[in-house]
């Protein structure tokens, strides 16, 4: 019963660091430059006029 509550601890800091750690690298990623929509291109000719 004892090692099952330290393997649910364990499980539950290690699911905690990679939540952290997402969300830092997703902050990250989200200041390195401005949000500019993509362009809207005509890429398929038939769609077009």
């Amino acid at each position: 019963m004892m090692r099952s509550k330290w393997v649910a601890i364990a499980t539950g800091a290690i699911s905690l660091l990679l939540g952290v750690i997402y969300l830092v690298v997703v902050q990250l990623l989200d200041f390195r430059t401005e949000m500019i929509p993509a362009p809207i291109v005509e890429w398929l000719p038939f769609l077009g006029s």
